[in-house]
């Protein structure tokens, strides 16, 4: 059985425990690991079948499952691409400047921060950038094409592999998600030039409301292959039961449940607290300061939000053999099955 499939079948953790290994998956250095560290972490998981959560006081053990589960897809088994892993969590800036001091310091810690800024502006800035208020729409098609554009990516690399797909089925479909998706993510900044909206409630939350809307249906949209084709459904063994479009349905909708969380909190507690930043006597004398609170707050509660959104589901879900469908039902005598929910 593929390593990471088995260690998310095996497990069986609350909310709490699946955020705390997220933690320590988004490890920034995970960024940076080299492919024959990867490929040695992955043979001692393979030769050693035995090497599950009962072992996780053996160091060595532990950190070959945080290298395997951090930066490789557990369908196919293949390397995910660098800038297309859910790394860069909490303790980015921070092990910056334990490796090196300053960013600029070492090699060591020159390469740890170019790696994060593959990562950091397609989240975090783009978030903040895309809730700007413009006059001209031109200067928002860049930000919000960057931004729907870098998550169709992710979605499509980071969801269900196990369906048959051609490469060009999977450029076509991202790019007329990344269209369709840049398109709608510009109404309410086309709403707002058009209406002229004078309520400051109304304008705040509108952009927050379709950002967060947008990246479910990005979600919906890029991984659409998975509902209509079906997913790979596995016993605890591993054995592959069928393709069930079931499954396939229930994990992008909690994947985009899980987004549609990640970027709403993300774009609408940064609002908040601008609206009441704007009442003190620090904006009155700093104007300025206003953009770095807003983007500060963005940064650090995306640092938050990432790992709890991806802790919302388990990473391989269960689901009830008796809701599959009649063919998958039939070919097994097993009450549960399991799934790759995908990131």
């Amino acid at each position: 059985m593929e390593p990471n499939v088995r260690f998310w079948v095996t497990e069986r953790r609350s909310f709490i425990q699946r955020f705390l290994q997220w933690t320590e998956l988004l490890d920034p250095t995970n960024l940076v690991l080299s492919v024959e560290k990867i490929e040695k972490s992955r043979q001692l998981l393979l030769t050693n079948e035995d090497a599950s959560v009962h072992d996780l006081e053996d160091q060595q053990i532990q950190e070959a499952w945080k290298r395997s589960l951090s930066t490789v897809h557990p369908d196919n088994s293949t390397l995910i691409p660098v800038v297309f892993r859910p790394a860069g969590g909490k303790d980015e800036i921070f092990e910056i400047f334990r490796v090196g001091g300053t960013p600029f310091a070492s090699l060591q810690s020159l390469t740890l921060f170019f790696s994060l800024l593959a990562f950091l502006p397609f989240t975090a800035p783009l978030v903040f950038l895309s809730l700007v208020s413009v006059k001209s729409l031109k200067s928002m098609i860049l930000p919000q094409f960057s931004f729907y554009t870098y998550n169709t990516a992710f979605n499509i690399i980071n969801g269900n592999a196990s369906y048959n797909r051609h490469p060009y089925e999977s450029l076509l479909l991202g790019a007329g998600v990344s269209a369709s998706t840049t398109f709608f993510g510009l109404c309410s900044h086309l709403l707002q030039i058009k209406l002229q909206l004078k309520n400051i409630f109304i304008r705040k939350t509108l952009p927050v409301i379709i950002l967060a809307q947008v990246s479910g249906v990005n979600v919906v949209a890029s991984r659409s292959f998975e509902s209509t084709r079906g997913i790979e459904v596995m016993d605890k063994e591993g054995n592959v039961v069928g393709y069930s479009r079931r499954a396939g349905t229930k994990a992008v909708k909690d994947t985009a449940t899980s987004r549609v969380m990640l970027f709403g909190t993300s774009a609408l507690i940064p609002e908040v607290f601008s609206y009441f930043f704007k009442r003190t006597q620090l904006f009155l004398r700093y104007p300025w300061s206003l953009w770095t609170l807003k983007l500060s707050c963005t940064v650090l509660v995306m640092g938050l939000m990432v790992p709890l959104s991806f802790s919302i589901f388990p990473q391989t879900g269960r689901i009830q053999c008796s809701k599959l469908e009649k063919e998958i039902q039939s070919a097994t005598e097993e009450t549960e099955l399991f799934y790759n929910r995908g990131v």
